[in-house]
């Protein structure tokens, strides 16, 4: 029996011992997990799981000109501009599954999809002003809070340098129906819904046996490091707003364990070590820039961000390797 065979069979069997110990703990995590799928989940990733699919099959190859700019910017290539629609306004892991299904298509090319996987992939407005508003008094947060996301995400492009040399290309044979793609839409909703669930499990257990422990910031940061949409909801536990808008973002930028098994679950087939260095970079950057925010040192910490991207950028033309990044 192989070492990964012999560990996975210890971990089920602990785990269906701790069902049978405490089957009411696991009941109550998996009843409040499918609640928040079907209240929240599913409602607010659904329609834009099913409309990227049909934008990215869409538009794909085609250039538009109001995101060239910002094609060029996250560089790119020419034609794979409209993924940014869906990289940022579709939620977790919509833009991942946007990189995937244009890669699985022969669209892109395998190093530009994977090296997108790591600045595509971002909480969506319809998460953020669905659940996150509701935690703050001023209705111009989520906005700040969202555009502090964005932001990180560009300046994780800037950093991970781009493979000028390939293109979008566009086969004849991709067009799929409305059918074809809310059949899609539904299967990967599935999985991200299982997902939620499974962590909801484990924070309920966690809650009872151990969280309890924690002050309420420690609780809320390790509840959103193993799945986003709890630990946004423990929010509310933290009474200073300045840390509750430093713990948030730094929770939507990361994304936390549950999103990045969605995110493998939909990329099958590409590497994630271009996302994994590039959701740790974006978590740095959203803390960085909502410190100063709270702390009100907005020109210093400028231009200290500023100092590192062009450091970074002269560091990457010197070698093919970004090991700035440890990839």
């Amino acid at each position: 029996m192989h070492r990964k065979q012999l560990l996975t069979g210890i971990f089920s069997a602990v785990g269906m011992m701790i069902l049978i110990l405490d089957g009411q703990t696991a009941l109550e995590g998996a009843r409040t997990g499918i609640e928040l799928c079907i209240k929240t989940v599913i409602p607010s990733l659904f329609p834009f799981f099913l409309l990227s699919i049909l934008l990215t099959n869409a538009l794909t190859g085609v250039s538009l000109s109001f995101l060239v700019p910002l094609g060029k910017l996250c560089g790119i290539p020419k034609g794979a501009e409209p993924i940014l629609i869906a990289g940022f306004l579709g939620g977790y892991p919509v833009g991942a599954q946007s990189v995937a299904a244009s890669w699985r298509a022969g669209q892109l090319h395998r190093k530009d999809a994977e090296r997108m996987l790591s600045f595509c992939s971002n909480a969506g407005p319809a998460f953020l002003f669905g659940m996150v508003s509701s935690l703050f008094s001023s209705l111009w947060i989520p906005w700040l809070l969202w555009a502090i996301h964005i932001v990180s995400a560009i300046l994780v492009s800037l950093i991970i340098p781009a493979d000028s040399r390939h293109t979008v290309q566009t086969p004849n044979s991709t067009d799929i129906s409305l059918s074809m793609a809310l059949r899609s839409a539904i299967q990967v909703m599935a999985t991200v819904c299982g997902w939620v669930t499974l962590f909801r499990v484990i924070v309920t257990f966690l809650n009872r046996w151990v969280l309890w422990l924690l002050p309420a910031a420690a609780q809320v940061a390790v509840i959103g490091i193993l799945e986003l949409s709890n630990g946004c909801c423990e929010l509310i536990s933290v009474s200073e707003p300045g840390l509750r808008f430093i713990l948030c973002s730094g929770m939507l930028a990361c994304g936390g364990l549950c999103v990045t098994m969605q995110t493998r679950s939909v990329t099958t087939g590409l590497s994630m070590k271009y996302y994994y260095c590039g959701k740790l970079l974006q978590t740095m950057f959203s803390l960085f820039l909502c410190c100063a925010v709270v702390f009100h040192l907005w020109l210093p910490c400028a231009a200290v961000l500023l100092l590192f991207v062009v450091m970074l950028r002269k560091r990457q033309k010197r070698s093919s390797i970004p090991a700035a990044v440890g990839v």
